[in-house]
């Protein structure tokens, strides 16, 4: 037991020690529109909203693990939020969606891991969700769990997530900072041929504009032609692997969009469109074989009546109000997409190594296109 305490605090720190390392977009001059980012840039600016992570990274087969959001720090099921689902390509495994946009609520925590691993972490998140004070006499709830597919630097078919990775990074979901690049559920990711993993980023509009917040988290899975900021990042080096990765953009990537700002299913569905912008904008064609999810949800709270009483009552944002919204989802979700490929390091795993995106050379492309200041 003391040496796999040994390995975690290893493996922790060294992560810790690589993405010190690492910058994020703003760090080298990478800004995305004009709209101001919170205090963190993360989707934790969002009152209320947490995030933990387990990763799990043994020898050179298993790269891989959980990460999970939960809209506010109560009871999920007996205290639901508003939230829709929109998929841009439906190759994948996002369980839990009909029912969110059938009712138009989110009532568990949303968890995202490994395609082979979504059955263990739902049962995982019924076991969390069960045992809370209050649900008792619970006999059905909707666990959401989505995946990307990390069978390249992991070895996939060993479904190597256990129900106490889910329950750690559901209880270990916290405020503040939110660790990036090739942790959770990002760890054995691959975007662009690059190693990817984890971002996130968020937006404040204006008091003008409404002063409500977006942020997004992603896990970063898939392929196509990277551009920053509209810049093509043409490197030679790329991945160097056993086998070659396929050069048809196909792989995954879920987003996570929430806000403070009132919405309702139908505002939350036209919002989470917007995420896909911000994907399409770093390159992403969604090709047939990938997976593109948007999770949207407020964590603004319907008004309960009476038990007797027949309707919810929720203010929500006029539709003439709402471009100052989608403008903040589009530019979070693509500053969230480069975050997630310059915090993320490189990863020797099952079927090879996967390089991180050379942030020299990145540097080097931005400024001879004028994206960022010599």
């Amino acid at each position: 037991m003391k040496c796999n305490a040994l390995l975690v605090l290893i493996l922790l720190v060294t992560s810790l020690q690589a993405q010190e390392r690492r910058p994020r977009a703003r760090d080298i001059g990478i800004v995305v529109g004009s709209i101001p980012t919170g205090p963190l840039n993360a989707i934790t600016d969002v009152a209320g909203v947490r995030v933990g992570h387990t990763t799990i990274a043994r020898g050179d087969s298993i790269n891989t693990g959980v990460t999970a959001i939960l809209p506010h720090d109560g009871n999920p099921f007996r205290d639901k939020v508003v939230a829709a689902i929109v998929v841009g390509n439906g190759f994948g495994k996002l369980a839990g969606s009909t029912q969110v946009n059938e009712l138009g609520e989110l009532e568990s925590p949303i968890v995202l891991t490994c395609t082979l691993c979504v059955p263990r972490a739902a049962d995982a998140v019924l076991t969390w969700l069960l045992a809370l004070p209050g649900n008792e006499d619970v006999r059905s709830a909707n666990p959401v769990v989505g995946e990307t597919n990390d069978g390249f630097l992991n070895n996939i078919r060993a479904r190597p997530i256990t129900e106490a990775d889910v329950l750690s990074a559901i209880r270990g979901a916290a405020a503040g900072p939110v660790a990036e690049g090739a942790v959770g559920a990002g760890r054995g990711t691959v975007a662009f041929g690059w190693k990817g993993g984890i971002g996130t980023s968020s937006r404040k509009l204006p008091a003008q504009w409404g002063g409500w917040t977006v942020g997004v988290l992603v896990q970063t899975n898939f392929g196509g032609d990277l551009r920053i900021d509209g810049v093509p990042i043409e490197i030679r080096v790329g991945a160097q692997h056993a086998g070659p990765l396929p050069q048809n953009g196909d792989g995954s990537i879920i987003m996570v969009v929430a806000t403070d700002a009132p919405l309702d299913h139908l505002r939350l569905t036209r919002l989470a469109n917007r995420a896909l912008a911000g994907l399409a904008r770093t390159g992403s064609s969604m090709s047939n074989g990938s997976g593109d999810y948007v999770i949207a949800f407020s964590t603004q709270r319907r008004t309960v009546g009476p038990s007797d009483r027949l309707t919810d009552t929720i203010a929500v944002v006029r539709n003439d109000v709402m471009s100052g919204l989608f403008q903040a989802t589009i530019d979070a979700t693509e500053e969230a997409i480069y975050n997630s490929l310059l915090r993320a390091e490189t990863v020797r795993g099952y079927r090879g190594v996967v390089r991180a995106l050379p942030v020299d050379s990145t540097i080097t492309i931005l400024k001879r296109h004028g994206a960022i200041p010599r």
